[in-house]
């Protein structure tokens, strides 16, 4: 009985296509850039560890928790920097959002074609001007003309008791928390507007023209067509303009005043946690007043990861809810 024999096809080894050692090569460098972005990030989280660890195991919990900041007792507290960086940012960002969307909307919807291109030019120009510029105007044109129009005003028009003088009590020196809120909020408006700007543009011109078709007004189409169509974006330019607030240094060491208490009014006096560092990181001859500046990074650092993880968390449920 004979057997048969079933031939299998020959075994064709498929030759890899050229230019595949590229893609390896490609995807390395990539690796590589992600993985040296990681270490750069928990080597500075192990600097400010390390270089603030003395301070937080003298001061402990209270360093949190204190305002005071002496460095003759060497006695040290964030409290003070830390009120004073929330509070300028939350001010700045409320300040400058509605301004940032209603010229984000006007160059998208209101703005004339002619006058487009150099009312865009102009905000992005302002994105670009140095910080210390900002402090340098705020401090000697914008001060001035604060303390004159506007404190003197108030603090005068104050009856005793009232809350218009809690909120308004301090020096009239055109320097202090609310002024540091305002040219903040002068810095971040370019960054978000301009943000807002090219986010708006991406909307399809058909999303619009069927709006103006059914009937809407300008308003209808701005608040329920464009706005909720940009709106996962929109969370991220906010975000990008509240994290220039947090970590600003040398405009708000203008003109913030630079105390280390809590700021009792609007007018009064304070200090944030980049303009303590840069004001005394010069000047700390000792050991413990270097360990509580670096302490007040690792503070910096740690809230900036919050507002980031919340923005983040915050896009992820709009995400899914789209």
């Amino acid at each position: 009985m004979s057997e048969t024999v079933i031939a299998s096809p020959p075994s064709s080894a498929r030759s890899p296509p050229s230019g595949a050692w590229v893609g390896v090569i490609f995807e390395g460098a990539c690796f590589a850039a992600a993985t040296a972005v990681l270490a750069a990030l928990s080597g500075l989280l192990i600097s400010l560890v390390i270089g603030g660890w003395p301070a937080i195991h003298k001061f402990g919990f209270g360093f949190l928790t204190s305002d005071t900041w002496n460095p003759v007792t060497e006695v040290y507290g964030a409290a003070g920097p830390m009120v004073g960086t929330l509070i300028t940012a939350t001010v700045s960002l409320l300040i400058a959002l509605p301004v940032a969307g209603g010229v984000a909307f006007f160059l998208t919807e209101l703005c004339p074609a002619p006058l487009r291109r150099p009312i865009g030019t102009a905000v992005e120009l302002l994105a670009g001007i140095p910080s210390i510029v900002y402090g340098m105007w705020g401090l000697f044109v914008f001060a001035p003309m604060f303390s004159k129009y506007v404190q003197l005003p108030l603090m005068s028009a104050a009856r005793p008791g009232s809350l218009l003088e809690t909120l308004t009590t301090g020096i009239p020196n055109g320097s202090g928390i609310l002024s540091a809120s305002i040219i903040l909020a002068i810095m971040i408006l370019p960054f978000m507007a301009a943000t807002l700007r090219d986010l708006l543009m991406t909307v399809p011109a058909t999303v619009r023209e069927s709006a103006y078709g059914l009937g809407a007004t300008t308003r209808e189409v701005v608040m329920s067509v464009t706005l909720p169509y940009i709106r996962t974006g929109a969370i991220g330019a906010v975000m990008l303009g509240l994290g220039r607030a947090l970590g600003e240094t040398m405009a708000v060491t203008f003109i913030i005043g630079n105390s280390h208490g809590f700021p009792k009014s609007m007018f009064d006096s304070g200090s944030t946690i980049a303009s303590t560092i840069a004001n005394e990181f010069t000047e700390a001859s000792g050991d413990m007043h270097l360990a509580a500046l670096v302490a007040l990074g690792l503070v910096l650092f740690v809230i900036t990861f919050i507002v980031l993880a919340l923005a983040r968390l915050l896009l992820g449920r709009q995400e899914q809810r789209l």
